[in-house]
């Protein structure tokens, strides 16, 4: 019973888990896609496609946008450090 009201103690604590179950729905929609990778190169191929649009997302990115705009300027991106300032949480809107 305790660990029910624990949220009562601690106000950064959430009554729900809404926004977890919110971030993982693509991937369990994605489950079934998922039969379809042929190779390791593909889920790893898919797993970083999902991962950059979910954190473009939690950054306040819609992700075609932002899509649109990383592959405008990563072709004058030459170094780890220009790379880097592409993620979703460096690039400014």
């Amino acid at each position: 019973m305790a660990k029910l009201i624990r949220y009562l103690n601690d106000g950064r604590f959430e009554i729900d888990n809404n926004r977890a179950e919110n971030a993982i729905r693509p991937f369990v929609i994605g489950r079934k896609n998922w039969l379809f990778s042929d190779s390791v190169r593909g889920v790893k191929a898919s797993a970083n496609l999902y991962s950059l649009i979910e954190t473009a997302k939690a950054n306040g990115w819609e992700p075609y946008a932002y899509l649109r705009r990383v592959f405008a300027e990563l072709p004058r991106a030459d170094t780890v450090e220009a790379i880097e300032a592409l993620l979703p949480g460096n690039i400014k809107k």
